[in-house]
């Protein structure tokens, strides 16, 4: 009777280890991806999660290929399509153009009821989060602007905002 208790606690204490990983495996944060370490192909290259028509942002992230944007590429873009009570039927995530991060926004098509919303980002893996509303199907880019001899300005953030609670008071 003693070795069938013992048994017994081992194989549930088992069962508990295991469920807690399967529940952990669930819940990846997205948000800890690390630069990664191999060479760059090309100065300024980048990466972004892509998918085609995943089920979900989820799916999406958590399958997407590890690859380098090709050269003619700045940004990544998002494409969310879901159902009038938000649940995802398709995400499709990749590596774009500005000319394709012109549709950003979002459009409610009436002849299926579904909305799609569609964002752009500029950086490293910034495409983890999908659009769900116009608040965030937007165009985000890093830099304000490039100078002609290649180097980068930035936009001074705290003057900005300090330039907005002006303008809206």
């Amino acid at each position: 009777m003693l070795l069938f208790c013992h048994t017994l606690a081992v194989a549930f204490l088992q069962i508990f280890v295991l469920s807690a990983n399967w529940t952990l495996a669930k819940n990846i944060n997205f948000y800890n991806v690390r630069p990664p370490l191999d060479p760059t192909p090309f100065p300024n290259s980048f990466k972004c999660f892509t998918c085609d028509d995943a089920v979900d942002n989820y799916n999406c992230n958590r399958w997407a290929e590890d690859k380098w944007c090709p050269k003619n590429t700045q940004y990544c873009l998002t494409v969310h399509l879901f159902t009038s009570y938000g649940k995802s039927t398709s995400v499709t995530k990749k590596c774009a153009t500005r000319d394709e991060c012109h549709f950003v926004g979002c459009r409610h098509h009436r002849d299926t009821g579904y909305t799609e919303c569609v964002s752009c980002c500029e950086g490293m893996i910034c495409n983890v989060e999908i659009p769900t509303n116009h608040t965030n199907a937007v165009f985000a880019v890093m830099h304000a602007w490039r100078m002609s001899h290649g180097s980068r300005r930035t936009v001074n953030v705290p003057l900005l905002a300090s330039v907005l609670a002006v303008v809206l008071l």
